[in-house]
């Protein structure tokens, strides 16, 4: 019997888990292969959901369904997160001191937020890619009535196109209360430019002058003093501020920290064939990698179809059949019922079109039918 592990819940991991199922129908029958994914949670997250609830267009509910409900017949399910990885064994103990054995194993453990790594900002800003700061940074955008708001990046971070997408929501946000006359957005990026893609950043900018945003260049945060609203680049620019907005840097998950298994969360990853460097059995999807890529949900589907496609593949025929090209699909919400998109990979740059309305409304699809996705139906 072949054991398959997959460690993590989240969308690449269900993704990868449901589409092994379904490429592998017969061999689960048999017992030719088990399928087991250990998660942290019972329930999964529509993630990108949490940019809907810090301005309070969705309510915390929709964020989420049952983990089991999304997975094939034939996968065991367990909340039963791992606390080390004994690679050299093939082996993961977990957290109810349990042990599971493995031939392959992908890591799909996903990444946090760590804003605590700047002094001041977990006191002095407002972010929302956890429930808790979503509902809290809505709650404060409702008792605001005017002043500077400052939308600060670091870097990295998951879902490149958050500090553009919350800038425009925000835009909206203050001009149907009202407010558009009593407010100024001044946005601030790391590098040279309002966006890492450089296209991307070539498409953003008229638009955020043409709405009369402010922004800042070569804003690296340096810390936030939240007493006197002041934020500090290490550039050596004050900016006042009276409500910080961050879209906070991100690490990988403590387990892989805790297990050495790459700096600050990151594993090294093969970019084509997805294998942990060092590791012909251990494969990395999504955030959980250290490829230079956009750590977002489309970045963990493909890689999951790719992964998915392979790993049966050594089951059936003793190797893989195909490379993961680095593809990454990304909606931008542009504000008032408009987006657009980003698509890339390797070797093919994103080209942002002129933001529409059919393409707003085929995002606001999207996150219904993210469930039928996860599956691996879409």
């Amino acid at each position: 019997m072949k054991k398959i592990l997959i460690v993590g819940g989240g969308m690449g991991g269900t993704i990868l888990a449901n589409n092994l199922a379904r490429r592998l129908t017969n061999e689960l029958k048999t017992g030719k292969v088990r399928i087991t994914m250990l998660s942290a949670s019972e329930k999964h997250m529509y993630q990108p959901g949490l940019l809907y609830l810090a301005v309070g267009k969705i309510t915390p509910d929709e964020l989420y369904r049952d983990q089991a409900s999304l997975l094939e017949p034939g996968i065991e399910f367990f909340v039963d997160p791992v606390e080390e990885f004994k690679l050299d064994n093939n082996q993961v103990k977990t957290k109810s001191g349990k042990t599971f054995d493995y031939d392959y194993m992908a890591i799909a453990t996903g990444s946090r937020m760590f804003p605590e790594g700047i002094p001041g900002m977990v006191e002095g800003a407002e972010t929302f890619y956890t429930e808790d700061t979503a509902l809290k940074m809505f709650k404060r955008l409702q008792s605001f009535e005017g002043g500077k708001v400052v939308i600060t990046v670091g870097v990295p971070h998951k879902c490149p196109m958050a500090p553009l997408e919350i800038t425009f929501m925000l835009h909206d946000y203050f001009k149907d209360r009202g407010l558009a006359d009593k407010v100024q957005l001044h946005y601030t990026y790391p590098i040279g430019r309002v966006h890492s893609l450089e296209n991307v950043a070539k498409w953003a900018a008229p638009e955020m002058d043409k709405l009369g945003i402010k922004y800042d260049t070569f804003f690296n945060i340096k810390e936030v003093d939240a007493k006197n609203k002041i934020l500090r680049s290490e550039e050596g620019v004050d900016l006042k501020y009276d409500l910080l907005i961050t879209i906070p840097s991100h690490k990988g998950m403590e387990v892989v920290e805790k297990n050495g298994l790459g700096q600050n969360g990151w594993i090294p990853t093969n970019r084509t064939k997805l294998n942990m460097e060092g590791r012909d059995n251990v494969f990395i999807l999504g955030d959980t990698t250290n490829i230079p890529i956009s750590k977002a949900g489309s970045t963990a589907h493909f890689e999951a179809d790719t992964l998915g496609e392979n790993l049966a593949a050594i089951v059936k025929m003793g190797m893989p059949v195909r490379e993961y090209d680095g593809k990454v699909f990304c909606f931008i919400e542009c504000g008032k019922d408009r987006a657009t998109y980003a698509m890339f990979d390797y070797k093919n740059p994103p080209d942002p079109k002129a933001p529409t309305k059919a393409v707003h409304w085929f995002k606001m699809a999207y996150n219904k039918l993210y469930w039928i996705s996860a599956r691996g139906l879409l």
